[in-house]
């Protein structure tokens, strides 16, 4: 078969298609966290000023406590939610599954209502039943995640009790993933087992990487509100990585926020999680407890940083290049982090929940990937190595190739996921194809090469002619 693929219609269109979230719920956020950053950076001006006593005294300084970093989650994703109904008025779109005009009574969707709590509660007593197994809950940064998850459980299982009934008044199809749980379990319904795959596809992935997300929250929070600008100002490491943190802080509070909130209303729910293990794994290498083995310092597999000194210490003596190459990884940064702020309430691994066509997605398919695969080049400075052993140049090389082909893997298979799922996707990874400002070059030496070997294979394979006797 050629490899010279004839593009779609899409390939010509002068636009992609148009994206399923805006780019103002992620700048609404953004604002939003912002403020609530500047509040608790300015909370011992405003003690003093407003004459706060006991608690809220001045005395206790800014707010970069873990519970102020989790509490800059509702001022991350109250906007997004406000932007997203007000503005983009997303509650109306067929792709919720709800048409508001139905207005049931509650005494018709009782029935179904009762197996889908069912089925939510048993989930969340499995789900705790998981996290009481994986021992590595229970030390480190993840017992904040813990002891957050122990106090939610109680009012989301009182909560989901009205939520489940007032939306089944609504839906289209109220027998959604989670009612065929629950009518496995009651055993008196007839249950799809691919209905329940679904629904525990995308309960692992709000599990597995919530707990995560909670646990990270508290440090880059931290040193983002306790910073002193007045002694980093001038110092192009330090200030280059203040401003590294707080756009991994953006990350992680605007990605906390698309796990947590994965509610219908705002079109925001999980409408399928990644069907093949082989996305599953490619992920999963990348975060704990599974990286702990894998990727990272010396005592790791693919360690790449054996011997290694920051790019700082290389550089130092330098000043013009210290502030570039600050400023350079502040850029790649700021890529990786406008990649998750352009998802919105969206964001999360291994799900789709829609398809992205603006913001940084309009230039290349991956850009979170590609940013963070280069930050490491760029930061890490594999090459260099303070031993002066070739042996850990190579060995360091090597690994962060490896940790590259990871992450080509990862986005391999979320391509496969999203091209099963969406025409419209289908419709982007075309016009990228040919238009991504960043895609589209690699793509067509990629389409050279192959139709090289296409034309070569071809020419190998005809018959010669044989000799006259």
């Amino acid at each position: 078969m050629s490899a010279n693929i004839q593009p779609g219609a899409a390939a010509f269109k002068s636009e992609p298609p148009k994206s399923d979230v805006s780019a103002g719920v992620g700048l609404a956020g953004l604002f939003g966290l912002f403020g609530w950053i500047a509040f608790c950076r300015a909370f011992p001006l405003i003690a003093e000023t407003f004459g706060f006593s006991g608690a809220f005294s001045a005395e206790r300084g800014v707010l970069s406590g873990p519970y102020a970093a989790l509490a800059s989650m509702l001022f991350t994703a109250g906007p997004m939610a406000m932007w997203s109904l007000v503005v983009d008025r997303v509650h109306l779109r067929p792709s919720t599954g709800i048409d508001w005009s139905l207005k049931r009574s509650v005494a018709e969707v009782l029935p179904v209502s009762v197996v889908k709590i069912a089925g939510i509660w048993a989930t969340f007593a499995v789900l705790a039943g998981l996290y009481a197994l994986g021992r590595w809950y229970w030390d480190g940064s993840y017992l904040f995640a813990m002891e957050v998850l122990s106090v939610a459980v109680v009012p989301l299982i009182v909560l989901a009790v009205p939520y489940i009934i007032w939306l089944d008044r609504f839906m289209v199809d109220p027998k959604d993933s989670t009612w065929h749980f629950g009518a496995m379990l009651i055993g008196r319904e007839e249950w799809d087992a691919e209905a329940i795959k679904k629904h525990w596809r995308a309960w692992i992935i709000k599990g597995f990487f919530g707990a995560f997300m909670i646990s990270i929250l508290p440090g880059g929070f931290a040193f983002v509100v306790e910073a002193n600008l007045d002694l980093i100002a001038r110092n192009p490491v330090e200030l280059g990585m203040l401003l590294i943190s707080l756009l991994f802080v953006i990350d992680v509070q605007i990605g906390t926020v698309g796990y947590l909130f994965t509610l219908r209303p705002l079109d925001a729910h999980i409408r399928s999680g990644n069907p093949f293990l082989a996305g599953w794994l490619a992920a999963l290498l990348c975060y704990p407890p599974f990286v702990w083995g894998l990727i990272g310092n010396n005592s790791q597999v693919l360690s790449y940083e054996s011997n290694v000194a920051s790019w700082g210490h290389w550089l130092a003596g330098n000043e013009a290049l210290l502030w570039a190459w600050a400023a350079w990884l502040v850029f790649l940064t700021a890529m990786y982090a406008w990649a998750t702020v352009a998802f919105g309430i969206r964001f999360s691994n291994l799900t789709y929940r829609g398809v992205l066509t603006n913001g940084p997605y309009r230039y290349t398919r991956h850009p979170a990937y590609l940013s963070k695969n280069l930050y490491w080049w760029c930061s890490v400075m594999p090459f260099l190595v303070t031993s002066g052993s070739p042996a850990d140049v190579i060995r360091n090389t090597f690994f962060l190739l490896m940790v590259n082909a990871i992450y080509y893997w990862r986005a391999r298979t979320e391509e496969a996921h999203l091209l099963g799922e969406d025409p419209k996707y289908r419709e982007y990874y075309d016009w990228m194809e040919h238009n991504g400002l960043i895609t589209a070059p690699f793509a067509r030496l990629k389409r050279r090469v192959l139709d090289r070997i296409d034309r070569r294979d071809t020419g190998a394979g005809k018959a010669a002619p044989e000799p006259a006797e």
